[in-house]
């Protein structure tokens, strides 16, 4: 496996929150609260689980290439809805940075701006990669054909 996530083990769980800001907040509200919150995860809970993670926004555009459900133009979500993603050493370790002191004030701070309340789900991870580089891809590429050949015949 070609770890994407550095230092994330192989039975590592991966947490994900959608958040749906209300109408009055903005982009920079919620930027605003969630680095609160994710410089209170950082400082501590480093070193008891926490691996990373990242927060992203909707960008409105829909892949009419990998989406079977029509072909919509725009989602009616662009800028309203975000992916807050987490990686953690393990559920537990997760649970535990929840209950802490100092998380669960800034914590209610982020769902004050979300629509649809909250609900936090937690996955076990099946495969995590990173891209080759050109070099990797080209052998790859010959590798296939190869392969492929061989099927063939």
């Amino acid at each position: 496996m070609n770890a994407l996530i550095q230092n994330f083990p192989l039975d590592g769980v991966v947490t994900i929150n959608r958040v749906i800001l209300k109408p009055e907040y903005t982009v920079d509200d919620l930027q605003e609260r969630v680095a609160m919150l994710c410089e209170n995860v950082k400082t501590y809970h480093s070193d008891s689980g926490f691996i990373g993670g990242f927060v992203a926004l909707n960008s409105g555009q829909i892949s009419n290439e990998g989406s079977t459900i029509g072909q919509a133009v725009e989602s009616p979500l662009k800028g309203r809805e975000a992916l807050i993603v987490t990686f953690w050493r393990s559920f537990e370790d997760h649970e535990r940075s929840h209950r802490s002191d100092t998380f669960q004030p800034l914590f209610k701070q982020v769902l004050e701006l979300c629509e649809n309340g909250n609900e936090e789900i937690a996955y076990e991870m099946l495969w995590q990669g990173r891209a080759y580089s050109p070099e990797e891809a080209e052998k790859a590429r010959k590798a296939k054909e190869q392969y492929a050949d061989r099927q063939a015949a």
